[in-house]
């Protein structure tokens, strides 16, 4: 199992060193992917022009959104960017997409909340014609077709739209548990679907590590999920804080059968990418 981790770009008071350090030191440690999660009200770094200055400072670590909200975007721009990034970056994009879940980011765009499936939909299809070179808008990605395209949600459709429009599944948060029966849904959609070998199927975990990490993680963790109320407290609570931790959490998804786990920090701190590397070799 592959061991990613994300840039802290939706981490309050993340600055330059936050992605561009972060991404140095991460690519350095051994890590798979570097990721990102996505939101547009709220005071984040955008996601695709944060994974666009790691890829400028690294060569060898994938470069994965996990997930990004599609229908928040334009699907020829959203198509076209993603391709810009697989390009400059030699073929290291991971785009995974979903729907999201908070009405505030669609209102701060103007797009209908309530339509966001059905234009996820629109926009797979669009921006598949797009990679396929039927409309002009282009570049092309690096290997001459699309990036590697995972499709997030726990929804049976999720698991429908990535086996016909993806190369596999990404769990948006969960336990290992959750993690082995979305692979199974997974699996059977993509058997039904006629799909040829297996889907790639990744998963996150949150992290905090240091002397300080529970209060960072409630300060940091807490706000981003504020909008969930009392479950907010329980992905703080959930969040692992030492190292015996991740190394529990990570061996439960490695046998729930995850083929990637991106581990995302709560912290702004260069110095988490070494404390987890430590507590993944350890």
């Amino acid at each position: 199992m592959d061991i990613g981790i994300g840039l802290p770009n939706a981490v309050l008071g993340v600055d330059r060193k936050g992605i561009v350090d972060w991404a140095r030191r991460a690519e350095d440690a051994g890590f798979s992917s570097l990721g990102t999660i996505d939101r547009i009200a709220y005071a984040n770094f955008e996601s695709l022009i944060s994974l666009a200055a790691a890829a400028a400072v690294t060569e060898r670590i994938r470069l994965m959104t996990d997930i990004l909200i599609a229908p928040l975007r334009p699907a020829a721009l959203l198509a076209k960017q993603a391709a810009t990034i697989d390009q400059l970056s030699g073929g290291r994009v991971t785009l995974g997409l979903a729907v999201g879940g908070r009405p505030d980011d669609y209102e701060a765009i103007g797009t209908d909340f309530n339509a966001r499936g059905r234009t996820f939909d629109s926009q797979l299809e669009e921006m598949a014609r797009i990679w396929r070179g039927d409309d002009i808008v282009g570049p092309q990605a690096a290997n001459g077709s699309r990036p590697e395209l995972l499709i997030g949600g726990q929804s049976d459709r999720a698991y429908k739209r990535a086996a016909r429009y993806g190369d596999g599944w990404t769990l948006g948060g969960g336990t290992p548990d959750a993690m082995s029966e979305g692979i199974a849904k997974m699996r059977a959609a993509w058997e039904e679907a006629g799909r040829d070998g297996r889907p790639r199927c990744a998963a996150l975990m949150y992290f905090v590590l240091g002397d300080n990490a529970e209060e960072q993680a409630r300060s940091t963790l807490g706000d981003y999920y504020s909008f969930l109320g009392e479950y907010a407290e329980r992905i703080v609570e959930g969040t692992a804080k030492d190292a015996e931790t991740i190394r529990e959490r990570l061996a439960g998804f490695e046998e729930a059968g995850a083929d990637e786990v991106i581990c995302f920090p709560g912290s702004p701190d260069p110095a988490q990418v070494e404390l987890l590397a430590q507590a993944r070799d350890g």
